[in-house]
């Protein structure tokens, strides 16, 4: 299986689309090219990338199969947001960082964590709802560039998931994990899946 393959199959997991922000991302990592007129530094420090971790992992936990932190998500997520996104998902990554560590999300009890992602998803819903209002609303006579750099980012919550799924699904141990991978393929035929049997990549 391909990136693009891969990709495919995590736009379904996200309702069948990925954001325009993230779209844009995935051309910038496709092409090798740097985002232009970065003017800001993404980095991460030590304390947000353990919240970072930690809601990866509990997006895509361990179980029976390795989880987000196994996959190496947290790194692709940071390095993703660096070469590939523009200076406003950097603004409301870091404020979405900024609230889990007011919050105290580490300190939290498992069930305590799972209940404060559960309400920032439903935030995130309503959130999601003036965004999309609020990029459709880009004049034609206005300076592109500056309404990137000034524009609201996509939120926290949807960048988290899209880049905690596409990390994944794209890394080696995720499509392992996730699918047979079948090396060299047999003939072609229809076969038909038995229940919990994985789904074959080529």
């Amino acid at each position: 299986m391909n990136r693009r393959e891969a990709i495919s199959h995590v736009a379904l997991l996200l309702g069948g689309a990925f954001s325009a922000p993230t779209l844009l991302a995935m051309d910038h990592l496709e092409s090798r090219a740097a985002v232009k007129n970065a003017t800001v530094v993404f980095e991460l420090n030590e304390m947000q990338r353990k919240i970072v971790a930690e809601v990866a992992e509990m997006i895509i936990p361990k179980t029976d199969t390795p989880g987000a932190l196994e996959a190496g998500v947290p790194d692709f997520i940071e390095l993703m947001l660096k070469d590939c996104y523009r200076q406003p998902e950097h603004i409301s990554f870091n404020e979405g960082i900024q609230q889990l560590k007011t919050a105290g999300f580490l300190t939290k009890s498992l069930a305590e964590k799972t209940d404060f992602l559960r309400r920032l998803e439903e935030d995130t819903k309503e959130m999601m709802k003036a965004y999309q209002v609020q990029q459709s609303k880009m004049g034609d006579n206005e300076d592109q560039e500056l309404i990137k750099v000034q524009a609201k980012g996509l939120p926290f919550w949807r960048l988290m998931k899209e880049l905690t799924l596409l990390g994944y699904f794209t890394s080696e141990v995720g499509i392992r994990s996730s699918f047979d991978y079948v090396p060299i393929p047999g003939k072609l035929e229809e076969v038909k899946l038995k229940p919990n049997q994985k789904m074959y990549a080529y």
